[in-house]
């Protein structure tokens, strides 16, 4: 039986079953310190071997480019035939800055094929209404693929002057940057610092009943 996965585990866990599914192989070390965010590989390098002695993956001997995962109940829950638990990282409003959740080792179920897998993605929940014409509406859930870069029209989590945290879309309109919502009674936003969190990738709505 493997052991209880921490948050930071999982991220690295996901990546890696991510990864191999696309491309057939291991990622190196400094791939998946810059998927999860990490800036040291000793600090990937802890965390695989945490994973290697809670029995999810163990390394192939004369292949360094392997990371065998041999938790069966691990690979069907991250190999992406059907879903996929993504950290629920907090909240998100515009001109505020990110909440976190207070449970730091909260998931939430996402369908797979919303994430490409080449990315750590996560999950926030939506507070406001910047963008009820494309239909994200207040309360909604995005799920979030981490990038630093992003293209027109892309939706981004982005932090904007004095570290506050918006949801919008992403524009470069003559060399400038534009944050616009999709919202008609609100005004876009010219930050004068960007850092792009990541690009939302998927949207879900949970219903009352």
């Amino acid at each position: 039986m493997a052991g209880v996965l921490y948050r930071k585990e999982r991220e690295v866990l996901e990546y890696l079953a991510q990864f191999q599914r696309q491309y057939g192989y291991s990622p190196t070390l400094g791939e998946i310190a810059e998927a999860t965010g990490h800036k040291a590989k000793s600090t990937i390098h802890a965390l695989i071997k945490s994973l290697v002695d809670k029995g999810y993956i163990q390394k192939v001997d004369g292949n360094t480019r392997v990371l065998k995962i041999i938790e069966e109940k691990a690979y069907s829950h991250l190999s992406g035939k059907t879903s996929v638990d993504l950290p629920l990282m907090g909240y998100i409003a515009a001109g505020r800055p990110l909440e976190p959740h207070q449970d730091p080792n909260a998931s939430f179920p996402v369908s797979a094929s919303m994430i490409s897998g080449k990315h750590t993605a996560y999950v926030l929940q939506v507070k406001g209404s910047s963008l009820i014409e494309d239909a994200i509406l207040d309360g909604d859930y995005v799920v979030v693929e981490k990038v630093s870069e992003a293209v027109n029209g892309d939706i981004v989590v982005a932090i904007v002057d004095d570290n506050l945290a918006t949801l919008k879309k992403f524009y470069k309109e003559d060399g400038r940057v534009v944050l616009k919502p999709a919202n008609s009674t609100m005004e876009p936003i010219y930050p004068s610092t960007l850092a792009i969190q990541g690009k939302v990738v998927g949207v879900v709505r949970k219903f009352l009943v």
